[in-house]
């Protein structure tokens, strides 16, 4: 689960011109875990998508141990008639017989006798090849209810973030073709703005009109408190340059990213526990930083939405 940051020693690291090397190393630790749970988020993700298609092998090895019980009771079934036949034949033998000699009707009962035995095997085997085949059925029907109801729990989920990414883009449709974008890939919906509408350079104060895009997301995620919101910041590959509390594009990526997680924080209705704010400096680029207009991309604040999915944890252990 995401941690809450203590917005108390971000704002300290914030306003402060020299950060202690206690702070420094307390933020720093912070943000390893910080990175570290969103690496975990995402391996998440993975499994259950890992563990749906397990489910799905598993679906089709059953449908093929089902049909191979059926065949093999349906031969047992054709034994029986067969043996059912024969012991009729017998018994019409034996009616016959009883005028013979006493070995000749001995030697036919002891016959009839072997051939009842048989039958009686036969029918106990058909019998326990049925059950077999019941509890079978059973346990198939069952796991594919399950795999029916986490297909469900997915779509719905899927279904919740197309929703998600269509309120986002209607209440950001007026920052479009000002370094806004709005998308939906892996499950997750991710808000991205270039720096030209969020920051100066070297800076990472929220202009005006960044501050108000900002705004208009945190509003959107005061009504779905069911989703997990990472701030990564990014920059471009040129060295840092400025002086003071910045030492290089990693700290000031960073530094922005909490930035945008200060201004939501202040919709009351977020809640603060799925916030998490995280720094990836030059190292996630989105285009080459060779011209201007790739460094302008790699320039960005991303928000990162993520349904949560407790639920579907809960039931993959339970199969």
């Amino acid at each position: 689960m995401i941690k809450k940051v203590t917005l108390g020693v971000l704002a300290l690291a914030l306003t402060t011109s020299c950060v202690s090397s206690k702070v420094y190393k307390e933020l720093e630790d912070k943000y390893a875990n910080l990175k570290k749970e969103n690496r975990n988020l995402s391996d998440e993700n993975q499994d259950l998508t890992k563990a749906k298609n397990q489910l799905d092998i598993e679906s089709k090895d059953l449908k093929a141990q089902l049909e191979k019980l059926k065949a093999e009771r349906d031969k047992l079934a054709a034994d029986y008639a067969a043996a059912s036949a024969n012991l009729n034949t017998l018994k019409s033998s034996y009616a016959a017989l009883e005028k013979n000699s006493g070995d000749a009707l001995d030697t036919n009962m002891k016959k009839n006798r072997e051939l009842l035995a048989q039958l009686e095997a036969k029918e106990k085997a058909l019998a326990a090849e049925q059950e077999r085949l019941n509890k079978l059925q059973a346990e198939l029907k069952e796991r594919s209810s399950r795999v029916d109801e986490l297909e469900g729990m997915i779509a719905a989920k899927e279904e919740s973030m197309r929703k998600l990414k269509e309120t986002l883009s209607k209440a950001l449709n007026s920052f479009e073709g000002k370094g806004l974008t709005v998308e939906q890939k892996n499950g997750k919906v991710y808000v991205s703005m270039e720096n030209k509408l969020l920051f100066g350079s070297g800076s990472w104060s929220v202009g005006t009109e960044g501050r108000r895009a900002v705004v208009e997301v945190g509003k959107v995620l005061g009504v779905n408190p069911d989703i997990s919101v990472l701030i990564e910041g990014h920059t471009d590959n040129v060295p840092y340059g400025g002086t003071g509390q910045i030492t290089d594009n990693w700290d000031l990526s960073t530094k922005r990213a909490t930035a945008i997680v200060n201004i939501l924080a202040e919709n009351k209705a977020i809640d603060k526990k799925n916030l998490t704010a995280a720094g990836r400096g030059e190292y996630a680029p989105l285009a080459s930083n060779e011209t201007a207009e790739g460094k302008a991309k790699n320039r960005r604040i991303e928000i990162i939405l993520t349904p949560k999915l407790d639920e579907i944890s809960k039931m993959l252990n339970e199969l």
